[in-house]
């Protein structure tokens, strides 16, 4: 008995196309590395690099000036020993703390102020906006001047009577100083990125409510706030990875000891100080992995809290 078989007509294109389609893929998948190398070369170069080998610094013992020595989980212990260590948690928890909550609420609010129709508009904008791109040490000088016991703040309060103290010396009012500067620099920056998903919000939703009956209050609280979720998250994590690491600020008013009395020390202050004050690099790489593990654990809080999609 001879069998006979019929070949399908399209078997042979539908193949062909196939084929033509998981090429084309592959070469688009080609196009997309090429075009994403340089940055992740750049990445890899100047952060993740860096991060590893901090990671592998922490288990020696070196000065910079002898040689290395391996000493296991010793810098850990040794460092959670230490006083100075809890002083720098404390400080950068506080601060971010205070900081996070207060310029995200400012920022919101003057975002919603300026996505109304209001006249020059784009001035307030760029005024808000402007602290965002100065430099961060021309800020913190101006401010060193500014919080001077004779500098321009106690000169005004002083004009109601009130005598100012000498803020960056004094242990209660240094670290609450610099929340405010850090405050007023980054404010207008999250404005921004909120004024950004205040106008990603559709009107049709707003004009649904207000045919509703639905007030201004209730409209911001029933509808803004919620499909601003997504941007407040970023501006909450940004916010926190951005205090939790404070620097420069701290090192340039309290001209690098992080006092008085270690009252402006943070974590990252305390890392310069322990590598090149101490001569102790273990314990600072040490330090950075523990805040690494300190920003990763109240980033993924902020992402179970915030991080929730967002459907019109």
């Amino acid at each position: 008995m001879v069998k006979v078989v019929f070949n399908k007509p399209n078997q042979g294109l539908a193949l062909g196309t196939s084929m033509t389609g998981r090429a084309q893929a592959s070469r688009n998948g080609v196009t997309g590395y090429l075009f994403t190398a340089p940055t992740i070369i750049l990445l890899a170069l100047f952060t993740a690099g860096p991060a590893f080998y901090a990671f592998y610094l922490s288990f020696f013992s070196w000065s910079l000036l002898n040689h290395m020595h391996f000493v296991g989980l010793s810098n850990y212990p040794q460092l959670l020993e230490l006083p100075l260590f809890w002083i720098a948690v404390r400080n950068s928890v506080v601060f971010a703390f205070v900081v996070v909550p207060t310029q995200t609420l400012i920022a919101l609010g003057i975002a919603a102020i300026l996505n109304q129709k209001l006249p020059a508009r784009g001035f307030f904008r760029l005024a808000f906006f402007f602290p965002a791109i100065s430099s961060s040490a021309v800020i913190s000088i101006i401010f060193m001047w500014i919080y001077n016991k004779f500098g321009l703040l106690n000169s005004f309060l002083l004009l109601v009577g009130i005598h100012g103290p000498d803020w960056l010396s004094n242990p209660s009012f240094a670290l609450s100083a610099i929340m405010l500067m850090n405050i007023w620099t980054t404010a207008g920056y999250f404005t921004v990125v909120f004024l950004a998903g205040l106008q990603a919000i559709p009107v049709s939703l707003y004009e649904a409510a207000a045919i509703d009956g639905a007030g201004s209050w209730r409209m911001f609280s029933r509808i803004t706030v919620p499909l601003l979720r997504p941007t407040t998250f970023f501006v909450v994590v940004m916010g926190i990875i951005g205090t939790l690491q404070m620097f420069d600020q701290s090192f340039i008013l309290s001209q690098g000891t992080g006092g008085p009395l270690h009252s402006t020390t943070t974590l990252v202050l305390l890392v310069y100080q322990f590598i090149f004050s101490y001569g102790k690099v273990g314990l600072g790489a040490a330090a950075t992995v523990l805040l690494f593990m300190l920003i990763l654990a109240v980033t993924l809080a902020a992402n179970r809290w915030l991080g929730q999609t967002v459907d019109y």
